[in-house]
């Protein structure tokens, strides 16, 4: 099997698990107890806290340990907007991106739809991209926060983060990103891209699923989602996964050690799937930035096919991909994100995304594009005239 699905998850690093297991095992206090099983837990929490703040270039104090990428992402729009709306009540629009994973984009919503936030949302262009121009047009003074995604899960398109957490910040609007396909392949230095807010998802970096981290600047105040215990420093009540947050930090620095050589080596390759597979298929269409990508995304419509059906041929193959976010897996709607870039919703469905780790070989993916020209072929041969 070729796994091409890493936007979806990644294997667990081994390092990870390893850092992770005496949690799971003999060290199993409550790091909120008093004695020397929880004083363990409570050191190693912070350790890895530690370790996180580290690599984002932030304090210790700033790290929010979550669930994952989706609890961040609600926990920052919705406790941001809130908190500064509980500040200053004129401060009722919140400001998103067209193609925004559904953990923001439900978050703004639920803001709308219950505490009678207005949402404005950012357009991009044909290849998934936010302008400077675009986001100042939308920008007022009351809005609450603005949250633009780093890097999209669907497409792989990068946005121009600092320069748009630039414009926010001329306007003193908190700035969002979802780092979660980001981090391990882009810096996340938060004093470089200037962000206030920042999203990251374990088991997209070889920690286990059920890990997260949310940065939140400084003296930024965030409503809690969860109450309770105060834990996190009253930002997320709830006995802390120790052993989850150890295998985070332990994955998130080990992906940073290497993650210029690493970016460098998979975009190579990257490319030359994208080629490949446009030559084998001439009327397959690339979908988001050519070169402003992820080095780990490659996705592409197909037209005259199902989506579906080519996933279904390429696992027969050995090729392991999705048809697009995992978090919309089971329906058969056209990507929002993919109509946001003016794609016809007949050749929306035709999607597929392959995505990689950085363990992934030259020859696996010479082997993956001729398996996807025999599945389009398939496909097309058995489709009704």
């Amino acid at each position: 099997m070729i796994f091409l699905d890493a936007a979806a998850t990644t294997p667990i690093r081994r390092e990870a698990l390893d850092a992770m297991w005496p949690y799971l095992s003999g060290e199993f206090g409550n790091p909120s107890s008093h004695h020397s099983l929880g004083e363990a837990a409570a050191t190693a929490l912070a350790e890895a806290r530690t370790g996180v703040a580290k690599v984002l270039n932030c304090r210790a104090g700033e790290v929010t340990f979550t669930s994952g990428g989706t609890e961040a992402d609600n926990l920052a729009v919705k406790g941001i907007a809130l908190a500064r709306r509980a500040t200053d009540p004129s401060l009722s629009r919140v400001v998103i991106s067209a193609i925004e994973h559904p953990a923001v984009e439900e978050s703004a919503r639920y803001l709308q739809r219950v505490h009678g936030f207005d949402v404005d949302v950012v357009p991009v262009d044909s290849e998934g991209m936010v302008t400077v121009a675009a986001l100042r047009a939308v920008l007022r003074p009351d809005t609450a926060l603005v949250s633009i995604m780093y890097a999209n899960n669907e497409i792989g398109t990068v946005q121009p983060v600092a320069e748009l957490a630039a414009v926010a910040r001329e306007y003193n609007v908190p700035f969002h990103t979802d780092a979660v396909q980001a981090a391990g392949w882009l810096p996340v230095d938060v004093k470089a891209l200037g962000v206030d807010a920042m999203s990251i998802s374990g088991h997209k970096l070889g920690a286990p699923k059920g890990s997260g981290v949310l940065f939140t600047r400084g003296r930024l105040r965030v409503e809690p989602l969860v109450h309770g215990g105060g834990q996190e420093r009253g930002r997320r009540s709830g006995t802390e996964n120790v052993a989850g947050a150890v295998a985070l930090s332990s994955a998130l620095r080990l992906s940073h050690a290497d993650q210029q050589e690493q970016a460098a080596r998979v975009s190579v390759l990257r490319d030359g799937f994208i080629n490949r597979v446009l030559q084998a298929v001439p009327d397959s269409m690339l979908t988001g930035h050519r070169s402003l990508r992820l080095p780990s995304v490659a996705s592409f419509c197909f037209p005259g096919t199902s989506g579906e059906s080519v996933l279904l041929e390429l696992e027969r193959l050995g090729v392991v991909c999705s048809s697009g976010s995992a978090c919309a897996a089971g329906s058969d709607a056209p990507s929002p994100v993919l109509l946001a870039l003016g794609i016809a919703p007949e050749t929306a469905q035709t999607a597929v995304r392959f995505s990689f780790t950085s363990a992934v070989t030259d020859a696996e993916l010479e082997q993956a594009a001729a398996a996807v020209e025999t599945a389009v072929g398939r496909v097309r041969k058995l489709a009704p005239q």
